[in-house]
């Protein structure tokens, strides 16, 4: 009986074939920006792209060429390699080992500074229309995002109309966190007492997944949110809706909001039957709600352990 060995795929063949594997498995999700919804994600995902071939160029070689090496200069009875011990300089190997690693990095360097002005969050270069304005505020642990042209909020859902562009101020009212819609754009930090900023924009309608990247405590699992992508049409309707079954955010309601509660929590707490059983909708009763959060830590002064949500004399649950 005579066996047969199959020899080994090269590695090369299988480093490809995982990687393969993998973006697949990544595409098939609609909440990465390996699935991009927006021009951003799909400009990162191209750099991504971009980024891993030029650094297989280098890596592959190395892969292969080691183990051949290896295996034709062991020392064994019979070997055919060339003995040569005074040999330590090759203009071609010092070329090929130095100079492909530097132009690697010349083109990787120059395709990265062009992609970080071009995707600078702060930048309004896509879209024609003029922005939504949305306002967004971290709590534990959910976003409360706020539109002040239109008079509403929202906890759990981020609506916003496609082909526009949607411009993004971001703090906090508690620890930093970190926003992130990983189908539209990057992650971008924000801080009580300052803002910051972030504009994307949704090439089609679509339901992706928004989440808090910042590890802030025991709901930081349940700190996410969906981002509605809608035609314009959809979305001025889903407008109404929030008008139509929201409730007033006043001092009161923003109390019992930003406690130390996750969303499951708060939708008990505040939910109604008219609302989805992932979302909460407000009507604003001060137009200036996010600056009026934002200013309470420019007095100069550090706030009272009663004006800090999260404490247990702000009014946070005796269970916690």
């Amino acid at each position: 009986m005579t066996t047969t060995k199959t020899s080994p795929a090269p590695v090369p063949i299988l480093l490809a074939l995982g990687f393969l594997v993998i973006s697949a498995q990544m595409a098939a999700a609609s909440d990465s920006f390996m699935d991009p919804q927006g021009p951003i994600a799909a400009a990162q995902r191209t750099h991504m792209l971009r980024a891993t071939v030029l650094i297989l160029v280098a890596v592959v070689p190395v892969l292969v060429l080691v183990p051949l090496i290896a295996l034709r200069y062991r020392r064994r009875k019979g070997g055919n390699a060339s003995y040569t011990p005074n040999w330590d300089f090759s203009a071609k190997l010092e070329f090929l080992m130095w100079g492909v690693p530097v132009l690697i990095v010349i083109i990787l360097s120059v395709s990265l500074w062009k992609s970080t002005h071009r995707l600078d969050p702060y930048a309004a270069s896509f879209g024609e229309e003029p922005a939504l304005k949305v306002q967004v505020v971290g709590l534990d642990w959910k976003w409360l995002f706020i539109y002040p042209d239109l008079g509403i909020a929202s906890v759990g859902e981020l609506g916003i109309p496609v082909k526009q562009q949607v411009a993004v101020t971001l703090t906090t009212d508690t620890v930093m966190q970190s926003f992130m819609i990983p189908a539209l754009a990057g992650q971008i930090y924000a801080m009580p007492g300052m803002t910051t900023q972030l504009h994307l924009v949704a090439d089609r309608p679509k339901q992706m997944q928004g989440e808090n990247t910042q590890y802030n405590g025991r709901g930081f699992t349940k700190q996410k949110f969906e981002t509605l992508a809608m035609q314009p049409d959809d979305f001025s309707a889903w407008v109404e809706e929030v008008r139509k079954n929201g409730i007033v955010l006043d001092q009161q309601t923003y109390q019992i909001l930003s406690m130390r509660t996750d969303r499951d929590e708060v939708q008990k707490a505040l939910g109604t039957a008219q609302m989805p059983t992932n979302a909460l909708y407000f009507n604003l009763e001060d137009g200036d709600l996010f600056h009026s959060i934002l200013h309470r830590y420019h007095s100069g002064e550090p706030l009272s352990v009663d004006q800090q949500p999260g404490t247990v004399e702000y009014g946070q649950e005796a269970s916690q």
